[in-house]
């Protein structure tokens, strides 16, 4: 099956990434959220992102208007029965994942994939709540989406071979490296990653370190282009603890426990830069 039309539901800063990349790669993209004014805002991201290439001189012009020209916007869901493949990119919350799988399914023609952006909750979780568990993937980017290489595809147990090599061909027209999970909570990248920025965040939370110098041992230390306090505030600190918890629920293993102090500037609001504040102030 041939892919021509690309669905992505969710205009965040992953859903925008996602539709970005794939209509630079001649793909025509339907990007979806559940309102206009968040579609606008997507939209304005990808021209901003697309014009620091022309300034750099990777893009010209004509190129912008044509990778533009390829995306449309719509806050209808039922518009994604006329896309060949689609990538859920909403927010990291399983009963509202679970719902708009349910809804794709009665909406999808029965040969269309259907794939999960999700950071942690099992494909097979997913799957479940679908009448064609075979055509559920994950396809696991990196952020941010233009500028980051890996994907990470993610076999559910009833995953099917067919859809497997098609969304792997798919990463790789979009000029990206996909490497390959199997069904576990977290996968590999968060399995890793997410555990790592907790245990900074305990360093916080028992006085180990101040935020600056916890960053600045990882980045000089270790060599990480970014410390894992900074890198929290971009993934967004709902988004960490919701995966913290996803491992913690799925292992049932102390060392998966979510920080407290995590927790708090959850319940808080402090996300990190979407909000303005986390570990560091963006005000």
């Amino acid at each position: 099956m041939g892919v021509e039309k690309f669905g992505v539901i969710g205009s965040g800063q992953m859903g925008n990434g996602i539709a970005q990349v794939a209509a630079a790669s001649g793909l025509n993209v339907l990007m979806s959220d559940i309102q206009q004014d968040f579609c606008d805002k997507g939209m304005a991201t990808i021209a901003k992102n697309l014009d620091r290439m022309v300034s750099k001189g990777k893009l010209d012009e004509g190129q912008k208007e044509a990778i533009l020209g390829r995306i449309e916007t719509t806050t209808d869901l039922g518009d994604m029965a006329g896309v060949d493949f689609v990538v859920e990119a909403a927010v990291e919350r399983e009963d509202l994942k679970f719902k708009i799988f349910e809804d794709l399914d009665k909406i999808c023609p029965p040969h269309v994939i259907l794939s999960t952006n999700t950071s942690s909750i099992p494909i097979g979780r997913i799957a479940a709540r679908t009448s064609r568990p075979e055509k559920i993937i994950g396809m696991h980017f990196m952020n941010p989406v233009p500028v980051m290489k890996l994907v990470e595809v993610i076999k559910g147990i009833a995953t099917s071979q067919e859809t497997f090599d098609l969304t792997w061909e798919l990463c790789e027209k979009f000029n990206k490296t996909p490497a390959e999970a199997n069904d576990f909570p977290g996968f590999i990248a968060n399995r890793i990653l997410m555990p790592m920025i907790n245990e900074a965040i305990f360093c916080i939370y028992q006085s180990v370190g101040k935020v600056e110098d916890i960053d600045t041992v990882m980045k000089l230390g270790m060599n990480h282009p970014m410390g894992p306090l900074a890198l929290a505030d971009l993934i967004g600190l709902d988004t960490c603890l919701a995966i913290m918890e996803t491992l913690y629920d799925g292992f049932k293993d102390s060392k998966y426990r979510p920080c407290p102090l995590l927790r708090k500037y959850v319940e808080v609001g402090w996300l990190g830069r979407k909000t303005g504040k986390g570990f560091y102030d963006y005000k």
